[in-house]
């Protein structure tokens, strides 16, 4: 798996959309962003050069369009950035960010069902 250097939160936020999208132009994104941030045109286009440059994104530059796309999957990112926030934030247990999790979402009824398919399974080794 290719190391990578954590998100900043901005990043975050376009890695989302990335994720949603599949590729897009800096446009493109800007336009997604400008709906719940105050993000300016300039600014948007640094990150994600800077994104580039880091390895969390990609880009496509035949044509005069610079198309991006992330350069790694949200699970991949999730599975390379979860045990340090685990570590970090909830002394190395698991059981204790499930807590928080369920404690302050409520979970849907598919939620319920997933989790418990994987507590069966990890019973169930």
């Amino acid at each position: 798996m290719l190391k990578l250097q954590k998100p900043t939160e901005s990043e975050l936020d376009i890695l989302r959309i990335l994720w949603k999208k599949n590729q897009a132009s800096v446009r493109e994104v800007h336009e997604e962003l400008s709906l719940t941030k105050d993000a300016g045109y300039t600014n948007t286009l640094k990150l994600m050069q800077i994104m580039y440059e880091k390895k969390l994104l990609l880009r496509d530059n035949s044509s005069k369009i610079h198309i991006y796309t992330p350069n790694v999957s949200r699970e991949q990112g999730q599975q390379q950035f979860l045990p340090k926030f685990i570590d970090t934030f909830f002394a190395g247990s698991s059981t204790q960010l499930v807590m928080q999790a369920l404690g302050n979402h409520t979970p849907t009824e598919n939620e319920i069902e997933e989790i418990q398919a994987l507590l069966d399974r990890i019973k169930n080794k």
